[in-house]
């Protein structure tokens, strides 16, 4: 028997669900930005391991570009991912890709903490990662 926390769950991924909107090529324009993101992060670490730090700029601004427009699509495709847990950590790590660019002696410590940070948040149980911390009722996951 599946419960009704992972009917719920499974429903917002789907594209027909009357909780997200969408159009024609979200999908794969997700995929292309997360995929440009990706290369990003490989840059910025490439950089950061081996010293060569003449793309780690450019790459980190890739990594921004690439995550603002990630969080937009998401935010407008299913607006409450704003304020559920994992979309409220989203602001929080481009403000650190942003401090990476102003701040480069700062990269490599920012580097790891928000991939490490990146990672926990987004394998997490759903239950964690949908927590609404500012809601009426803090235990409300969707």
């Amino acid at each position: 028997m599946v419960s009704h926390t992972a009917r719920m769950h499974a429903h917002d991924h789907d594209a027909s669900s009357p909780n997200r909107r969408d159009f024609r090529g979200r999908r794969w324009a997700m995929v292309t930005l997360r995929s440009l993101h990706l290369v990003g992060v490989v840059l910025v670490g490439s950089a950061l391991l081996t010293g060569h730090d003449e793309y780690r700029r450019a790459a980190a601004l890739l990594m921004l570009a690439t995550g603002l427009g990630m969080y937009a699509l998401e935010v407008w495709s299913k607006p409450r991912h704003a304020v559920e847990l994992a979309g409220l950590f989203i602001p929080l790590k481009l403000v650190g890709v942003a401090a990476m660019i102003v701040l480069p002696q700062s990269s490599a410590g920012l580097f790891w903490l928000l991939l490490i940070a990146s990672s926990v948040v987004s394998h997490a149980p759903a239950g964690f990662r949908h927590i609404r911390p500012f809601s009426a009722h803090a235990d409300e996951r969707h």
